[in-house]
């Protein structure tokens, strides 16, 4: 759930210094060829190191605390899981001028998925249900320590209430902003989540699923993940699926009315956010977050 960044906050990343920090501080992976992975997120930069591994790093100060959080509980997390996820096999160090730490992680083989794949399939919809219903159960022995922790804080949807309007203000003529409005104002005033809080992935969406030989392989990019309402994570249903899968899918996982009009919200929200950070620069991320934002309207 990326927000929206400024210029001045990035430093500088390139092959040369990502070949220095690699060969510095693991000298056991200096001979690995290093490929910049393309196109990567908004939070990090991302290069393939050799056959097996790869080397992420943070873009900017808000995305710094991810590497530790990930190593710290995607090895508890995987034998839980029903796909893949990332394996943490070493944390780097700041160095040559980039000030945070910065992660190396086993090899994922795949694709990104995209909705021309699997749109449709509500195989693949029953299989993501299932892999957040795994999430939503892990649960380690030190949860109440664990829910009181700042940085697995899921912070509520009405946090996002002065950015996503002034967002819908901003794209009025390209979308419908009174349909916008409706569906915001009922996100917002739907009950909210009245059960223990659970584990969500936090950034559940197209971008950060891989497919192999057509099927679902992989979970990617854990930086979100925290303890909350798992509501965030149903945007996956209105980035990738299709109405007959997504009914599949919202089937599966067993969602109830309010929380199905506050995942719209949270889909409705992030769309935007992406649409009006990146969109005018980025025509994917345009064609991507359109769909996102109609399909959230949709329903």
């Amino acid at each position: 759930m990326a927000t929206a960044r400024t210029a001045d906050t990035r430093p500088a990343i390139d092959a040369a210094l990502v070949r220095r920090l690699v060969d510095t501080q693991f000298p056991q992976w200096a001979e690995l060829p290093l490929e910049l992975l393309h196109p990567a997120g908004s939070d990090h930069v991302i290069y393939r190191l050799g056959e097996e591994l790869s080397v992420r790093l943070p873009r900017h100060a808000d995305a710094i605390g991810q590497a530790q959080k990930e190593s710290e509980w995607l090895p508890r997390l995987a034998a839980h899981l029903p796909l893949a996820i990332p394996a943490p096999v070493g944390m780097g160090e700041p160095g040559f001028d980039y000030p945070w730490r910065w992660a190396v992680s086993r090899w994922l083989d795949g694709e990104v998925a995209t909705v021309e794949a699997l749109a449709d399939s509500s195989g693949a919809a029953v299989e993501l249900a299932g892999f957040l219903t795994a999430l939503q159960r892990f649960a380690p022995e030190e949860i109440a320590a664990v829910e009181a922790r700042e940085d697995l804080t899921i912070r509520p949807l009405a946090d996002r209430d002065r950015a996503t309007r002034a967002a819908i203000a901003k794209v009025d003529g390209l979308f419908d902003t009174a349909a916008m409005t409706e569906l915001w104002n009922a996100a917002l005033s739907a009950p909210g989540w009245d059960r223990p809080p659970v584990w969500v992935h936090g950034d559940f969406h197209t971008g950060n699923l891989l497919i192999d030989n057509g099927r679902l392989s992989a979970v990617i990019d854990f930086g979100g993940l925290g303890i909350g309402d798992p509501a965030c994570d149903l945007t996956i249903a209105f980035t990738l699926m299709s109405a007959g899968s997504r009914a599949a899918f919202r089937a599966a996982l067993g969602v109830d009315d309010a929380t199905w009009i506050r995942g719209r919200g949270w889909a409705l929200a992030t769309g935007l956010n992406a649409y009006t950070s990146y969109a005018a620069v980025n025509p994917r991320v345009a064609t991507q977050t359109t769909r996102q934002i109609t399909e959230a309207l949709i329903g």
